[in-house]
């Protein structure tokens, strides 16, 4: 018996890419898992694929930048299977990609708004349940561009440098009460982010050829891995894929 079994875990940005191998490997593990994304048919795919591998999975459509959509979302999840045990949150864009002063105003803020904002409101929504029951998960998907800027990615960059004070933020605020958050960056991976990041021709990951970037399923191992009990002394850090460490604890 797995110890994520009976967990309910939210997966944002779950139709496709590293959201969709999360959820399987959550769901493989024994978890619930609820698929959400924009596009309801992706997350409908993927929790079909799931239940006929043996899981329990449930699709709903959310837009994580708007507050009524999580809240709606996260009622649905609590009808389907109960209150969160898991939260993932991996939903992100990349566009625009160009020089900030060549950028569409409101997709630089819509950029931020996805990727920081959306984190924000799904953790200020499991949260207050979460220290009801004694504790919980969130994992935030993070990356190297939290750290260092990358020409044409402002939004991108800012936004994940967000993300990464909102897991320390969290932490601090939540740690003491049950609730484990981690930022994960989960590397170069074979995805349809690297595909519009390759077409943009801008800055040094374009370049990089698609044979060299990683499969799905190597993240989401680390993500699955991250919301069991082995992973307790790592709450709070930043975390990522090239953490030899890391890999080694997690058995990759």
């Amino acid at each position: 018996m797995s110890e994520l079994d009976g967990k309910v875990a939210v997966v944002t940005g779950g139709g496709r890419g590293i959201g969709a191998a999360i959820a399987e490997a959550l769901a493989a593990k024994g978890a619930r898992v609820v698929v959400t994304a924009r596009s309801l048919g992706a997350c409908e795919d993927v929790a079909a694929g799931i239940r006929d591998a043996g899981g329990k999975a449930e699709a709903l459509a959310c837009d994580v930048s708007r507050p009524a959509a999580v809240e709606a979302m996260l009622a649905g999840t609590r009808a389907a299977f109960g209150p969160v045990d898991i939260l993932v949150n991996n939903a992100g864009v990349i566009q625009p990609i160009g020089l900030l002063a060549e950028c569409d105003a409101e997709a630089w803020l819509d950029n931020v708004r996805i990727n920081l904002g959306g984190a924000f409101l799904a953790a200020r929504a499991v949260i207050p349940a979460m220290v009801e029951r004694g504790g919980g998960t969130i994992v935030n998907i993070s990356s190297g561009a939290a750290h260092r800027p990358l020409e044409g990615w402002s939004a991108y960059c800012a936004g994940k440098a967000g993300l990464a004070m909102l897991t320390g933020s969290l932490h601090l605020e939540y740690g003491r009460q049950g609730i484990r958050v981690f930022g994960f960056g989960p590397g170069t991976v074979d995805t349809e982010m690297q595909v519009q990041i390759r077409a943009s021709g801008i800055n040094q990951i374009s370049k990089l050829p698609r044979e060299s970037l990683a499969k799905v399923e190597r993240p989401a191992a680390v993500v699955a891995w991250l919301c069991g009990k082995a992973a307790d002394d790592l709450a709070g850090q930043e975390l990522s894929i090239r953490d030899e460490e890391l890999l080694k604890r997690v058995g990759l």
